[in-house]
């Protein structure tokens, strides 16, 4: 066990879908705003001890898939460089509420250096255009 000191990302957004809707969007490749939407390398397969393996930009990221309960939560190991070798865990819950679906991003385990901490911005910069993408479809879809 390792006696380095780690440290928690934690990130919410409410977004104007459903908790099935935000979901299965998290998991679709194909959608904007998604990691996996912009990785440059792809390997894919978000089922309970799936894996996962995302390059974007030349860096590496992997893990494998732990719990998958559909509209609720998600939850997958994660390692990178930025991980210094240690395996994190990312769990995403999703919960609806009168303004839409609370998702929250937990990012545990991670080192605390510059790259453990790197991990905040990286998350936002996903979830910030994981929000845009289902605030656009709301709209083209006449829901807002």
């Amino acid at each position: 066990m390792s006696n380095e000191k780690t440290i928690e990302v934690r990130i919410d957004r409410t977004l104007p879908a459903s908790a099935a809707e935000a979901f299965d969007a998290w998991l679709n490749p194909a959608v904007p705003g998604t990691p996996w939407q912009l990785a440059d390398k792809l390997l894919f397969n978000p089922t309970v001890d799936g894996f996962f393996y995302w390059a974007i930009k030349g860096t590496p990221h992997y893990g494998r898939f732990t719990t998958l309960e559909r509209s609720a939560l998600i939850q997958h190991t994660w390692m990178s460089p930025n991980t210094s070798g240690l395996e994190s865990t990312v769990t995403v819950t999703f919960k609806e509420d009168a303004k839409g679906t609370r998702m929250t991003l937990v990012h545990s385990g991670l080192p605390d250096t510059s790259g453990g901490r790197s991990h905040e911005t990286g998350w936002n910069f996903f979830l910030d255009g994981f929000h845009r993408q289902l605030t656009t479809s709301a709209t083209t879809h006449g829901e807002q």
